[in-house]
């Protein structure tokens, strides 16, 4: 590796979206981000929908930026988040833009899917939880809604496809990505012919998948002479939490990872899919990771809880920023209001705080009252919810973990990671806040032949980015009751 690299990743959250250059020289990736703004659905007609010839304008501007950073890029990847995608009609046209995975045609839906394929043949079959945002839901509700629209079409392409289409005109959906539809079988590792068949959606938009590490062709979206030209548009682990989780600096085979961001994604790598009953009782996913590892995990809802907080306080003029909301969280009081961070009715409320009340009211606890009882309920029944799904985790893998590793934007929020070490009672190390952007750009030098394999991967990772320590601050007494009362509440096993 002794050959400098240039390259840039393209990092698309739910919240926001960044352009991001990463050089690459003698073992370590530095990083810098060149471009940031703003990723908000917008409503109008029936839908919400992301507006993605605003994005694609914005991702235009960073690449340009970035290259003239660079003095040119070798690579470009493209991550973002799961289950939404695009349909092109025959002429290669976009037919209409993305709809929102919180859109509401899927509100209902599931009985639906249901009597098209049972929840037992779903999950024997992809292997992936029941959630109503998958796109197997979204794609059943358009078969109700406008049939004549999936007539129209000639190829699906989720988002990190759409865009990467639109980069160099080459179509492709990769394993990552796809493994989050609930369509794809990850045991044939091909599209689940038979489930398709059962929910009656047209075999030809579902075309052939590709691995991370693809190098799809040259980038044409921008005029000759611009100095982007002749940079090389890679997939890469286009889902953003498959990108993480490559990025884990983990040196043991056997791990935890928490990727914490607008979703919490908190799993572990297995060779296999685990597709038991048990599995399926409990809601876990199997999601295609790098050099086909299956990443066993449970989605839980994140930090869009807090996002939408603070969006409602912005609008009635009260601006914070995170840190702000944080330092708020600290001086609240303690374990006051407890809350189930997937309940249905979180997934997107007109008011997330109006919703945290009326749970509280609900469940007979004291209703929020400051800024700072809202932010700690949030993130304390976070730590708690990854408390039960660490604990669901290893009865399912039969294995015992010793260390957490938590990635991602979330990690900034030091609150959370320290109530994580207390509630689960075990060492988390935090490692890279730009884990996604991380695994982006060093999947692109794998494609590029400057590193091996993932353990080469993750070595550069731990090389280039020092990790941070929590140790648990409560007892195991202390906290055994706050669990105990949380997994009542919300009428779940007892931890």
């Amino acid at each position: 590796m002794e050959d400098e690299l240039n390259l840039a990743a393209v990092d698309l959250g739910a919240e926001s979206g960044r352009v991001v250059h990463g050089r690459l020289a003698r073992g370590r990736l530095y990083l810098e981000e060149i471009h940031r703004f703003p990723n908000e659905p917008v409503f109008f007609g029936k839908h919400l929908y992301w507006d993605f010839p605003g994005l694609f304008r914005e991702v235009k501007k960073g690449l340009q930026a970035a290259a003239v950073k660079a003095g040119g890029l070798h690579g470009i990847a493209v991550d973002t988040w799961g289950v939404d995608f695009g349909l092109l009609d025959e002429t290669g046209e976009l037919l209409s833009n993305p709809v929102c995975y919180r859109d509401h045609r899927t509100e209902h839906i599931l009985p639906l899917v249901f009597a098209d394929a049972a929840q037992e043949e779903l999950f024997r079959r992809t292997g992936i939880q029941i959630m109503s945002i998958n796109t197997s839901c979204q794609l059943r509700a358009v078969r109700q809604e406008n049939p004549g629209f999936l007539e129209r079409a000639e190829d699906l392409l989720f988002m990190p496809g759409l865009f990467t289409y639109f980069l160099c005109g080459k179509k492709a959906n990769d394993t990552t990505i796809v493994s989050t539809s609930q369509l794809y079988n990850p045991v044939t590792g091909d599209w689940s012919w038979e489930l398709l068949d059962a929910l009656s959606l047209p075999a030809r938009i579902f075309k052939p998948v590709v691995r991370p590490g693809t190098v799809l062709g040259e980038l044409t979206a921008f005029p000759d002479g611009e100095p982007v030209a002749g940079a090389k548009v890679i997939v890469t682990g286009g889902h953003d939490t498959a990108s993480a989780v490559a990025a884990v600096p983990a040196q043991e085979e056997e791990f935890i990872y928490i990727s914490c961001g607008t979703w919490s994604l908190v799993g572990t790598e297995l060779p296999e899919p685990l597709l038991t009953e048990k599995a399926r009782e409990l809601n876990f996913s199997n999601e295609i990771g790098v050099e086909n590892k299956i990443r066993f995990l449970k989605n839980v809802m994140g930090l869009w809880l807090l996002q939408q907080c603070r969006k409602s306080w912005n609008e009635r003029g009260l601006a914070y920023d995170y840190p702000e909301l944080t330092a708020c969280a600290a001086k609240a009081q303690p374990w006051r209001t407890l809350i189930n961070p997937d309940d249905p009715v979180f997934l997107n409320p007109a008011d997330m705080c109006e919703a945290i009340a009326s749970y509280a009211r609900r469940t007979e606890q004291p209703v929020p009252e400051s800024t700072g009882d809202y932010v700690r309920c949030i993130l304390e029944s976070l730590a708690l919810k990854y408390c039960w799904v660490i604990k669901r985790l290893q009865e399912l893998t039969g294995r015992s973990y010793d260390c957490i590793h938590m990635v991602g934007g979330g990690t900034k929020n030091k609150f959370l990671a320290q109530l994580t070490a207390d509630v689960t009672g075990r060492e988390i190390v935090v490692d890279p806040v730009e884990a996604t952007a991380a695994g982006n750009l060093l999947l692109q030098a794998l494609a590029l032949g400057k590193i091996t394999d993932l353990p080469a991967l993750r070595r550069v990772v731990r090389d280039s980015f020092p990790g941070e320590s929590y140790r648990p601050g409560k007892t195991s007494k202390e906290t055994a009751a706050v669990r105990e009362r949380f997994a009542v509440l919300n009428k779940m096993t007892i931890f």
